[in-house]
């Protein structure tokens, strides 16, 4: 007699409720108690279906047993052992897929000497110190025409303005914006900017600009004066807080258009999520907190490893509870990592890549070279094309072969690779030399954190329904 055995899922329970991450679909189920019941019968081994009616009669019919057995197959939480169902492999795009979001790093030159920062230390890409400091008005508005080129019929682009420190380049971003609006209402298009910054330069001038002209801004910040002057510092060993806060404060008070974000990274010495939080979202009022470890070797002092981790999960599970009450209380609450999260398990994202570089996204370098990403501007080795020549095909069609989640092995068995696929590629071309590996270093804690945002949505789905609608 055929023989049933248990699929390919997280289990999570939410709002005292039982639930199903699916693999191979990224659908989440909530169970009902007979289907828990015949999960967990399945638990202790291989069982037929006649078997399973037996072990449940006494509370369940046959027939009720049975209807959720098919219910289970069908979702694929079960399969037969005679029969197992092929692994689930993300498809590869069958069509180009247009550019939606050009990243323009409009300078390699920073006034800040962060102790951290990639473009300075062993592991920078080389090739980017012989290009240009700064992009200058040519290269620009080619770029822009690139990615008009490239958007294909999306009535709607993001230019993204990035650096070293972004508006070193300030005349630049003037340029480039106003020339990609023109070209814009001829095409008869929209275009979403936004900007990086250390908030250094920020003044009146320039923020009257951003107001103005609606640009969505990202501070990089590492929250209150002792953990923002730890590494985020001038040439001169002194620290910037003082100096940013000002402008910082100048800045929320009058760009109220669109969300003003902040954006930590997190080293070894710096790992205290809930006070950093805390700071940057209820003492300086930024919109949205945003959290990433820190991109470097592992020999670096400041890099995260094992309890490094283990610390960064605990201070974001408990932002996430923190996070949970405010949606349960019907209050706002910015902290963007899990809220990200939820929108792609909501919106069953199953990824074949870990991000849209190379795909939706790219980066310019100062010279009009285009890369991957922003993070790879510069990089000959990464290198897809130019804005005056178009994107070599070849190269980008070999690229997102050798990228796809079906060639990461060692992700094949890992029940959280549809919201990984193994993570940033300049993480991994960092710790492994290879952008095409996946990052090992943070499996456990990408699974953890993972289940945690599982438990919040699943807790919003029975609690507060109304409150993932916002995502559809």
């Amino acid at each position: 007699m055929n023989r049933l055995r248990r699929g390919e899922y997280q289990a999570f329970t939410g709002g005292d409720a039982h639930f199903l991450y699916l693999v191979p679909s990224a659908a989440v189920v909530r169970l009902d108690a007979l289907s828990q019941a015949v999960l967990d019968s399945l638990a202790e081994g291989d069982r037929s279906p006649l078997e399973l009616t037996d072990t449940l009669s006494p509370r369940w019919s046959a027939d009720d047993v049975r209807g959720s057995i098919d219910e289970l197959l069908g979702m694929r939480a079960i399969h037969s052992v005679a029969a197992p169902p092929p692994k689930p492999i993300a498809e590869k795009p069958k069509r180009r897929i247009p550019l939606q979001t050009l990243v323009l790093n409009v300078t390699s030159k920073c006034n800040l000497s962060c102790g951290y920062c990639y473009e300075y230390g062993e592991d920078k890409i080389v090739e980017a110190s012989t290009k240009p400091r700064f992009m200058n008005e040519t290269v620009a508005k080619q770029s822009v025409d690139f990615l008009f080129t490239e958007a294909g019929e999306s009535p709607s682009v993001n230019l993204t303005f990035f650096g070293g420190e972004t508006l070193l380049n300030f005349k630049m971003l003037q340029t480039a914006l106003a020339y990609a609006r023109e070209r814009a209402e001829a095409l008869g298009k929209v275009v979403n900017a936004s900007l990086t910054t250390n908030a250094t330069l920020l003044r009146e001038g320039i923020v009257d600009w951003i107001v103005e002209n609606d640009v969505g801004v990202t501070v990089s910040i590492d929250g209150a004066r002792e953990q923002q002057d730890k590494f985020r510092t001038f040439a001169n060993g002194m620290g910037s807080y003082d100096i940013i806060v000002p402008n910082i404060k100048m800045l929320l008070a009058r760009h109220h258009r669109r969300p003003v974000g902040a954006r930590v990274t997190l080293t070894g010495q710096n790992l205290d999520v809930t006070s950093i939080y805390k700071h940057l979202f209820h003492e300086l009022g930024f919109w949205e907190v945003g959290f990433a470890p820190v991109t470097t070797t592992w020999q670096r002092e400041y890099a995260i490893e094992d309890k490094g981790f283990q610390q960064m999960l605990g201070g974001f599970q408990a932002l996430a509870k923190d996070f949970l009450d405010a949606a349960l209380a019907g209050r706002r609450h910015g902290f963007s990592n899990v809220r990200d999260t939820l929108e792609e398990i909501h919106k069953g994202m199953s990824k074949a890549y870990p991000c849209g570089a190379g795909l939706g996204l790219m980066g310019v370098a100062t010279d009009g070279d285009v890369a991957l990403c922003h993070r790879f501007a510069g990089s000959d080795e990464h290198k897809l094309g130019s804005v005056s020549e178009g994107v070599d095909r070849a190269k980008q069609d070999g690229y997102l072969d050798r990228h796809h989640i079906a060639a990461k092995t060692d992700c094949a068995t890992c029940w959280a690779r549809p919201l990984c696929a193994g993570g940033c590629y300049h993480e991994a071309h960092t710790r492994y030399g290879s952008t095409a590996e996946p990052n090992l270093h943070y499996c456990e804690w990408i699974r953890a954190w993972t289940n945690t945002c599982l438990e919040v949505y699943g807790t919003l789905a029975e609690r507060k329904p109304e409150y993932l609608a916002q995502f559809d």
